[in-house]
């Protein structure tokens, strides 16, 4: 054998001896990594497709006074598509491509069906295993994707994804929103939302799963399930109709006015629920929405609603008597050069104190402040503090504006502080401080702190409860109150409130009217800014509401608080009384003889008055229709006569009856107003003219 022949072989012999070593070591491995250390691997590979995912739970309820729904968690669905899954083949796609592209089209009317057929086409050549067709669908439009082609093969057949999710809603919408709040990740938590988080949000569960195709992960073990624990529900003290009803009038008059802002709040005396809350801001669109909580979170300057305390303050140390005389110098008066104090109407001159409080003379309360605290004006600020004045609230919801009550310690203290401060400048509080205040008075002294939430509840159950907070048992004496009250039943019966005097029920209240700062803290540089409020309580004689209404800047119809903030006070106040009859007076009616059935048809109104256990006398023949009358407990009837070509005698009659007699009588009849009839154009007994019209009031 040639040299190059063994050459060759050598080499040949070399790569095959290579080649069963490299193949014995290939076995070695995989009987290594099977038997040695397979263990590991696998616990490896389950690493990767197992994982213990988290099982959110239902966020809790918000609910009014009366059980209704203030938010829920409503579940909406996002869907997807596994443009491979198994049921899927390339026939089935083509036949019922069309008919899933109309379906998707007519439904959700967001794209055409080309459109959707376009898309469905790519996502399925480019072998999308997570396709997105839709966000945010409901549970009714998720039902009819099912029945769709090819969806309607089943969940892997079919190749649709649904993944859920719960959004937030407000089925009433701008109804109280800025209180009920939001929770948002990454933001600032506001209202009871934010402040009842850890109640509303409940528990997290644990749930093992394994990812497969597509990205999904489906459980594997049921047993190794930790449930999740669904949030409490939370009952707040709003009451919906009255909540409703100042929306809308604060709304009404922030558009009439063209006012930047405004809020309102209603408080129940006793107990500091509060039962209604508005805070309205005119966005860029020009619409006024909930977008920032004014009640509980803007400190100004509270301008003359700010007086009753003054005045409570100097009654309270002895100094003031409501019949002590002063002189309002004309309504303008100075306490530094340069600077003039001015009421909104000049001419004032010796006045009582009672009457500078309601006509909300600036020169005549800062005059009596004045003069007996200018000495010592920390006496002032200190008496005003022991009131609770401006106290912190510690309120149930977050972001509660912080009040400031000058200090003749403080900075800027100067000498014109005392009597600005005494009409309701240079110190801050927010209206519910302000509220808070006069529903003391309104409690006879007691102060308590305003409430938001009542309870939280799971499922069913009560599990804390939230009673009535006392900040004060007292803020003064009862002289002092008693002399307060007297003071602001005043203003409405005579002074600056004067528009609520009619009112069927008792009105204590105090209008108020200040010039706003500008961002630089002053007053004069650009265009003037006021803010116009309204505070008081009613019934005056036996308070059980406290309510009010601030507008911030109005522009066109006046800025005075009697003309901007009074009329919603009114409205609400309206709705209550409406709405509650205990606070309604005891008539003295004399019943012995009202009857008790109208006039009309004989037959019903015996029949109404035996089912009703009313004794019917007939006086002389019974006829079709019957006048009625009242002697003692019987029911007397008496024929009416109806003559054929006359206006027959309807007065008293209800309006189907009275509709009934004339319609049949030939006459065309016009309708006005509600109830039973009390006047009718044609007088009973005229002769009737073909076609002729007769006008019936109804009241």
């Amino acid at each position: 054998m040639s040299d190059i022949k063994k050459s060759i072989l050598t080499r040949v012999y070399v790569v095959y001896a290579f080649m069963c070593l490299f193949a014995l070591a290939i076995i070695g491995r995989v009987f290594q990594l099977q038997f040695v250390e397979g263990d590991y691997w696998r616990g490896k590979a389950d690493s990767l497709t197992l994982a213990y995912r988290t099982i959110e739970p239902s966020r809790g309820n918000i609910f009014s006074a009366d059980g209704s729904l203030l938010a829920t968690s409503v579940p909406f669905y996002d869907l997807r598509m596994d443009m491979k899954a198994d049921g899927i083949s390339k026939e089935l796609f083509n036949e019922k491509l069309d008919s899933l592209s109309l379906c998707l089209s007519g439904l959700f009317k967001d794209r055409s069906k080309d459109e959707y057929k376009r898309m469905l086409r790519e996502a399925r050549r480019d072998g999308e295993r997570y396709f997105l067709l839709k966000r945010n669908v409901s549970y009714a439009d998720l039902k009819r994707v099912k029945t769709f082609p090819i969806f309607n093969k089943g969940r892997y057949k079919g190749g649709l994804i649904i993944e859920q999710k719960n959004l937030r809603q407000k089925p009433f919408r701008e109804l109280a929103s800025r209180t009920i709040g939001y929770k948002i990740d990454n933001v600032t938590p506001v209202g009871i939302e934010g402040a009842f988080n850890e109640s509303l949000r409940g528990e997290s569960g644990r749930r093992l799963m394994q990812k497969i195709s597509g990205n999904i992960w489906k459980p594997v073990n049921i047993d190794n399930e930790i449930e999740a624990k669904d949030g409490s529900d939370v009952y707040t003290t709003i009451d919906l109709n009255i909540q409703d009803v100042a929306q809308q009038s604060l709304y009404n008059q922030l558009v009439k006015n063209n006012a930047e802002a405004g809020c309102a709040v209603l408080m129940e005396v006793a107990t500091g629920e509060i039962k209604a809350i508005v805070n309205l801001s005119r966005v860029d669109s020009g619409y006024y929405r909930e977008d920032f909580n004014y009640a509980i979170g803007y400190a100004t300057e509270p301008g003359s609603t700010f007086k009753l305390a003054s005045m409570m303050a100097g009654i309270e140390d002895g100094y003031i008597d409501l019949d002590d005389t002063l002189d309002a110098t004309g309504g303008r008066t100075s306490y530094a050069p340069g600077i003039i104090m001015r009421d909104s109407h000049e001419g004032l001159n010796k006045i009582t104190a009672k009457h500078a409080f309601e006509v909300s003379s600036n020169v005549g309360v800062s005059k009596l402040i004045y003069k007996y605290y200018r000495k010592n004006p920390q006496a002032f600020i200190d008496r005003i503090n022991k009131m609770c004045f401006g106290k912190k609230l510690n309120l149930q919801l977050a972001g509660e504006g912080i009040p400031r009550i000058k200090s003749t310690k403080d900075k800027d203290w100067s000498k014109i502080s005392l009597p600005y401060i005494s009409i309701g400048y240079e110190s801050t509080v927010t209206p519910l401080h302000t509220l808070t205040f006069y529903n003391a008075v309104a409690n006879n002294g007691k102060m308590v702190k305003p409430l938001f939430v009542k309870e939280i509840k799971y499922r069913g159950k009560t599990i804390q409860a939230f009673n009535t907070t006392v900040i004060a048992d007292s803020i003064c004496s009862a002289r002092t109150i008693a002399k307060a009250k007297e003071l602001l039943e005043g203003v409405v019966l005579n002074g600056t409130g004067h528009k609520l005097k009619a009112c069927v029920y008792s009105v204590a209240g105090k209008t108020g009217t200040a010039q706003m700062a500008n961002s630089k803290g002053g007053y004069k540089s650009g265009k003037i800014r006021y803010q116009a409020s309204f505070c008081g309580y009613f019934p005056a004689d036996h308070p059980a509401y406290s309510c009010i209404v601030v507008v911030y800047n109005p522009s066109v119809a006046g800025y005075y608080g009697g003309e901007v903030a009074l009329p919603v006070f009114k409205d609400i106040a309206d709705k209550v009384y409406a709405t509650n009859l205990n606070m309604h007076k005891e008539l003295d009616v004399q019943m012995a003889n009202i009857p008790l059935a109208k006039p009309g048809n004989a037959k019903a109104t015996i029949v109404a008055c035996n089912k009703a256990n009313v004794a019917v006398k007939m006086l002389g023949e019974t006829g079709k229709w019957a006048e009625t009358s009242k002697r003692e407990t019987t029911e007397t009837l008496k024929n009416l006569q109806v003559k054929s070509g006359q206006v027959p005698d309807v007065k008293g009659m209800g309006l189907r009856d009275a509709m009934y007699l004339l319609e049949s009588s030939g006459l065309q009849v016009k309708v006005m107003g509600r109830g039973a009839v009390s006047k009718q154009s044609v007088p009973p007994g005229t002769k009737i003219s073909k076609g002729q019209l007769i006008t019936i009031e109804l009241s």
